[in-house]
């Protein structure tokens, strides 16, 4: 009968220090008693590229006991085996590889004088024997490792931590503040009345009163949570440990050939690249490697994301930066319940958000690798790979990863006062930006000179009046001349009697044309050289038109009145003749003013358009690199904003001194500060901001038109509408055509009807706009998104977290200026709720709940566990989460991360199956 080699499994190896990469192989031999006799050593030979364990190196793990591994030298197999205790059946263990697969193998057997021999066997009963079969085996490699497991890192101290935090309201209690808001929100509604008197009393307590009823069924649901003054934060600590490293999958290969060597230049890089490639076709193919964090470490990408995260309180204990979470009202007033509760909300917002950070980290970390054929001098880290065999060896650069180790411990509860206020940050000052931009230099554009207006001309003209005798003696022009009474256009002397002479009186003379773009006005003197002689006004009624102008050439018309010719044959006249500047050439000549002025102009308001759009540019780049304020320094703004309101509203309601009016001298509340100091950690004060679409109001804006302006108005040069020709494309230096591009498309073509918006402007070398850019808020440029949310939310909700050891005082005082309305009704009892909190009042349950909180905040033993991390070090939690307990460690995971380290590898692969050996 041959003998019978079965696979009886794995399984996990009985140490917590194991890990899952290695598990116990099994396999049973059967035979008859003198087949496999009492004291027969046999063996397993597995193939050499087979991973197996000593298992000498656990002593602790009874299947092991009596279990040998040898190597045979020459042919490399790995024997693994077991002295037989009983006749007929022995069973194999050994330590290898988790992962199954298939291959040969052999069966040994050594007696007490004898070498090892080969043995026949089947794999079933009845089965074909021989020295070799084919059976389930280990998969050949090492397996991926990951580190040792968790366990063996137990006591170390943490690198770094991050407190944090959950609020959670109490339901039950009608406060004063939040109560009369919403009676003011709803003027028609039964409660509208109330007063500040309505919350005291019994009706108040037992809530007999109908406005307070009326009230308490308006927000019977969850929403009540928001009418209670009252509620818990469960603070939490996140720690980091650094656990060890190992090497993660590969960054590249190398292949280096027999007697080669190859210089490898490691150059590690963190940097934002994206690169689009659109082929022609309608598949667009988009390659992108960003960077999204700005950390190496898991812990400080968490910081940075919570210190950027706007859904987070902030509050400072013990002179750290809190982090609170905003959970939802509970109906149970037990600090155990609500820390269970908070307790899973905090694993869940930082589970997500490590993990967020840790996928963050592993993209910022890239990797190029460059083989070179000679020695350069660069900064980056320099490889040489040299083969020194005969056969051809694979390099696998491998990234260097470290494990991270994250737990999550309760560390204390605290009794607050929540209040809402309203118009968040309204009184807090902005930062405006002092830019000055230069003139345009306008020395290349000269002003064109000014053509002078054309003026009126006076041109002399000469003429001879000709002594014209008609009858009587004068033959010489001797004699005085005067009009003839019967004829004006004749001269007239009758000194001799019997014989009158007489002479031509009226002349006409052509003009000379007019100079050019002028016309002939008028007369203005006539220069009659001594003559003696006289003439009628040339604007006369029988000489008009005077100069007559409707002939070519013009005409002068001259009517003697008195003349002696004194014996000449003619008198000079020298005329002066008026010439202004006609019509048209008047206008010509201004129209060539206006055109230079407007040319002129034309590329002044180009070079002024474009030194506007590169102030503008210049502006969104300064405005874009402004460096943002200290967060700290904005979170104490803002709570001191917070604060100073509060104090406000303490006024109106009677329990803070009011300000003193004008004139009256200042009496400082300091008792009443000091009071409220006492009762409340001031600097411990927290806040959640509600978003904006919470704002009371009309959230629709008013229509946006083409004459609408933004935020930074760029005048654009001369732009019809498009309905009238096509917009300029060309010259305008600040546009955003993305936004008409349907009137673009439609060139030649009805637009369709416009869209406008008021945008915001970006260039290509700006960071991306804040948050709330595209929703019109009022952006702080100097502070960061926290505040821009500040800024614009609807509402601010106040937590105000009580001292240590003052909860009951603090309780009284709180019912004093909240009320008692509901503090009468009975205490709704919850599931895992103390058994005191049966058959109690809510006020009751709350006094309970604030005399627990005083004496867990003040004992030192349990502030003490809060600490014992920081001195025993990591202490692994089994299953990695439980519900919190108080002061304990309830939840745990691992990080894996890459670093900027890269290892060079030989490996080597089966020619047959691809597979790495």
């Amino acid at each position: 009968m041959a003998l019978v080699v079965s696979f009886l499994g794995t399984v996990p190896i009985p140490e917590t220090s194991a890990g899952t990469a290695y598990r116990i192989w099994q396999y049973k031999i059967d035979g008859t008693g003198s087949e496999i006799p009492n004291g027969l050593r046999m063996a397993l030979a597995l193939p050499s590229n087979v991973q197996v364990v000593d298992p000498s190196l656990y002593p602790g793990v009874s299947s092991l006991d009596g279990s040998f591994l040898w190597r045979e030298p020459v042919s490399g197999l790995h024997y693994v085996g077991r002295t037989a205790s009983q006749p007929g059946t022995l069973t194999i263990s050994f330590v290898a590889t988790a992962r199954t697969s298939t291959g040969e193998m052999l069966l040994f057997k050594s007696g007490s004088a004898t070498g090892w021999t080969s043995v026949q066997f089947s794999t079933v009963s009845g089965g074909t024997p021989g020295t070799v079969q084919t059976m389930v085996l280990p998969t050949p490699g090492a397996p991926a490792y990951t580190g040792q497991p968790v366990y063996d890192f137990t006591g170390t101290l943490p690198y770094a931590s991050e407190l944090l935090g959950v609020y959670q309201p109490l339901v039950g209690w009608l406060g004063a503040h939040p109560a009369l808001s919403a009676a003011a929100l709803h003027p028609q509604s039964a409660f509208a009345g109330l007063n500040r008197e309505s919350f005291r009393g019994g009706p108040a307590q037992t809530l007999s009163d109908e406005a307070l009823a009326a009230l308490a069924e308006r927000y019977r649901t969850a929403a009540s949570g928001g009418l209670s003054p009252v509620g818990l934060v469960n603070l939490f600590r996140e720690y980091f440990f650094e656990f060890d490293t190992f090497l993660g999958i590969p960054a590249g290969h190398i292949w280096v050939s027999p007697g080669g060597t190859v210089e490898v230049v490691e150059t590690s890089t963190r940097r934002t690249l994206v690169e689009k490639v659109a082929e022609v076709s309608e598949e667009i193919t988009r390659k992108t490697e960003e960077s999204l964090t700005e950390q190496d470490d898991v812990a400080d990408a968490v910081k940075e994301e919570n210190a950027s995260d706007t859904k987070l309180g902030v509050s400072v204990t013990g002179g750290v930066n809190a982090k609170i979470y905003h959970a939802d009202a509970s109906l149970s007033f037990s600090t155990q319940n609500t820390a269970k509760r908070g307790s899973e909300a905090t694993h869940k917002q930082t589970r997500t958000q490590t993990a967020k950070a840790t996928s963050e980290i592993k993209r910022n970390f890239k990797t190029t690798f460059k083989t070179v054929t000679e020695t350069t001098d660069t900064s980056s880290r320099r490889y040489v790979l040299q083969n020194n065999t005969t056969e051809l060896v694979n390099y696998e650069m491998r990234r260097k990863m470290r494990k991270v180790g994250v737990q999550l411990q309760h560390v204390g509860t605290r009794l607050c006062w929540q209040v809402y206020l309203g118009d968040p940050g309204a009184d807090l000052g902005l930062g405006d930006m002092v830019h000055v931009v230069e003139a345009p230099d306008l020395t290349a554009v000269p002003r064109p000179e000014k053509l002078p207006d054309l003026e009126d001309k006076l041109i002399p003209f000469h003429f001879d009046i000709p002594f014209l005798h008609n009858d009587g003696p004068d033959k010489e022009g001797e004699l005085t001349y005067t009009p003839h009474p019967d004829n004006a256009c004749r001269g007239l002397n009758s000194t001799l009697a019997g014989e009158d002479d007489t002479v031509q009186f009226c002349f006409t003379k052509p003009l000379p044309p007019p100079p050019e773009d002028y016309e002939l006005t008028g007369i203005a003197s006539v220069e009659r050289h001594g003559a003696r002689v006289e003439f009628a006004p040339f604007d006369s009624t029988d000489l008009v038109p005077n100069p007559d102008t409707s002939t070519t050439p013009h005409k002068l018309k001259l009517r003697l009145t008195y003349a002696n010719w004194q014996g000449k044959p003619s008198l000079p006249f020298d005329a002066m003749l008026t010439y202004k500047p006609t019509a048209a050439a008047v206008a010509e000549r201004k129209k060539i003013n206006e055109d230079a002025e407007a040319a002129y102009r034309k590329q002044v308001e180009r070079l002024q358009h474009v030194a506007y759009g590169k102030a503008v540019r210049e502006r969104l780049r300064l405005v874009s690199a402004m460096r943002a304020r200290p967060a700290e320094d904005l979170r104490s703004e803002e709570r001191r904003w917070v604060f100073r309101n509060l104090i406000r509203k303490l006024q109106n309601s009677g329990h803070y001194p009011a300000p003193p009016a004008p004139g009256e001298p200042a009496n400082l509340p300091y008792l009443e500060a000091e009071e409220i100091q006492r009762f409340f950690d001031v600097d411990e004060m927290l806040y959640f901001v509600a978003p904006d679409f919470w704002r009371p109001g009309p959230l629709d804006p008013p229509p946006v038109t083409r004459d609408s302006v933004g935020r930074y108005p760029v005048p654009p040069e001369e732009e019809a509408p498009s309905a009238a020709q096509p917009l300029p494309l060309a010259g305008q230096t600040v546009a955003g055509w993305y936004s008409r591009a349907d009137e673009y498309k439609a060139a030649g073509q009805v637009p369709p009807a416009s869209e406008y918006r008021v945008d915001y402007l970006i260039t290509e070398q700006t960071e991306p706009a804040p948050l709330g850019s595209s929703l019109g808020w009022l952006i702080q440029i100097d502070a960061d998104g926290r505040r821009n949310e500040f800024l614009n939310a609807a509402w601010v909700k106040a937590v105000m977290p009580v001292r240590p050891g003052q909860e009951v005082a603090a309780l009284t005082w709180l019912k004093e200026v909240e009320g008692e309305a509901g503090l009468g009704l009975d205490y709704t009892h919850q599931s895992g709720d103390p058994d005191s909190f049966v058959g109690k009042k809510v006020g009751q349950v709350l006094t309970l709940v604030a005399q627990e909180l005083k004496a867990s905040n003040t004992d030192h033993q349990k502030t003490a566990a809060s600490e014992k991390v920081f001195e025993r070090g990591f202490d692994p939690l089994e299953g990695g989460f439980r519900p919190a307990e108080l002061y304990e460690i309830f939840d745990q995971w691992v990080e894996v991360l890459p670093t900027d380290q890269v290892a060079a590898v030989p490996v080597s692969y089966d020619p047959k199956t691809g597979q790495q050996l």
